[in-house]
């Protein structure tokens, strides 16, 4: 398996194009950077920080009880919330619930989740600084030498795997369908990394490196990053390959906000390797 060499001045372009489009994201409205809290909810109706009301949740039901005074409405609709509402979520889902404050009554959405088979709530205020101060992700410059060729070797079904998450209190299951085998510059064994399966039979490996936390002041990555990849191209002999791109490596909500629930790499997927590439910490606290 060799480093591909496209054309430089095309590859750059397209990277670009890749990182205008991730900064726009992550600037977007109620997006990570305006996350400001993450509180579960308990089972007798009570107040919480930040927001109006009394919460609880029976296990399988959130429940909220507010007066028009309070000022919450419903994202969907503006209807303002006068009386007891409640919404039912599965595992891993999310609603924008209701909102409240500033001028026009939206300056902080207020997300129901379903976390670990918990029901929690999380603020969005589009007053956070680390929404209203951001101008883009420190990134490594572009490494055409990080551009590899991977042979993805699937398991002959995919393989629940328990994982830790960015925060202590929810687990997490990695889906592992296979194993993306590859080589870098510099070693002389080959690596391996898990792989999810995304939408189309896209590939995303999560994984640790050498950057993570522990690089020079300019130099470090967060904690673990993740990098995708397209579907598995198949040759003529049945070989699977992908391109797996490290310029493309992106953080995790988490390295953003103190308040994520992302899904930590799976053991093995650590290496010995400076990935000197992709998105480095943000330091945003």
């Amino acid at each position: 398996m060799n480093t591909t060499h496209p054309d430089l001045e095309a590859q750059l372009a397209r990277w670009q194009r890749f990182r205008n489009s991730r900064d726009t994201a992550l600037a977007s409205d109620y997006g990570w950077l305006t996350l400001t809290s993450f509180q579960w909810l308990e089972g007798a109706p009570a107040a919480v920080e930040l927001v109006p009301g009394l919460w609880s949740t029976d296990g399988s039901t959130a429940v909220l009880t507010a007066a028009a005074a309070d000022g919450l409405t419903l994202v969907e609709t503006g209807q303002p919330v006068d009386g007891t509402i409640s919404a039912t979520l599965s595992d891993e889902e999310s609603l924008l619930w209701v909102q409240y404050g500033g001028k026009d009554g939206r300056q902080v959405v207020v997300e129901l989740a379903m976390r670990a088979g918990k029901y929690a709530i999380r603020t969005r205020d589009s007053t956070s600084p680390a929404f209203t101060g951001f101008d883009g992700v420190p990134t490594f410059a572009y490494r055409p030498d990080l551009v590899i060729e991977a042979s993805f070797h699937p398991y002959p079904e995919p393989v629940d795997v328990p994982i830790g998450t960015a925060n202590p209190l929810v687990d997490g299951v990695h889906r592992s369908v296979g194993e993306l085998v590859f080589r870098l510059p510099g070693k002389d064994h080959e690596f391996r990394l898990q792989a999810e399966e995304e939408k189309l039979g896209a590939l995303t490996v999560t994984f640790h490196d050498e950057t993570n936390g522990a690089a020079p002041p300019g130099q470090a990555t967060a904690e673990w990053r993740k990098v995708s990849t397209a579907r598995p191209r198949v040759d003529a002999s049945g070989n699977r390959t992908v391109i797996l791109d490290f310029n493309r490596a992106i953080n995790y909500p988490s390295a953003f906000t103190p308040y994520g629930s992302c899904p930590m790499p799976v053991r093995n997927n650590s290496l010995d390797y400076r990935i000197e590439a992709g998105e480095q910490e943000p330091g945003l606290f």
